[in-house]
């Protein structure tokens, strides 16, 4: 939608604020993914929960960098958005929503309670960290 235009505007707030969004995205994703997957490789970790670094802070961080990617893609480009063009905002909430409630944290959430869902560290580890944000809001 965007390569079609022909708009030569200068570089604005947005446009850093959008891209800033997403290399923090793209930052806690790939930390994230990284921690997970050395965990994984040591062999006194077989059968343990993930509960150091970014996974600290939030039960799935790779998901919430995933999401600060989309939105700082729309943040971005709404810079230069018009009309019907703002529709795009529904890339970022669709991959919001997809994760929070149909493939991604409820799948993995389930999983988890199946298999460590007895474990009074785990209980610990699920009424002391956050699902997806590593602050409560409210």
């Amino acid at each position: 939608m965007l390569n079609l235009e022909k708009k030569d505007k200068p570089l604005g707030f947005q446009d850093y604020l959008g891209w800033g969004l997403w290399t923090v995205g793209f930052i806690t994703e790939a930390v994230a993914d990284q921690q997970k997957w050395k965990f994984r490789s040591d062999p006194e970790n077989a059968g343990k929960f993930i509960r150091s670094g970014l996974w600290a802070y939030s039960r799935h961080p790779n998901y919430m960098g995933e999401i600060l990617q989309w939105t700082g893609l729309f943040i971005s480009a709404s810079s230069v958005l018009s009309g019907v063009q703002y529709i795009s905002i529904v890339s970022p909430l669709f991959i919001w929503y997809l994760l929070n409630y149909v493939s991604g944290i409820p799948i993995l959430e389930q999983h988890a309670m199946k298999k460590w869902g007895s474990d009074p560290a785990f209980q610990d580890y699920i009424r002391n960290t956050p699902v997806l944000w590593p602050l409560k809001l409210f």
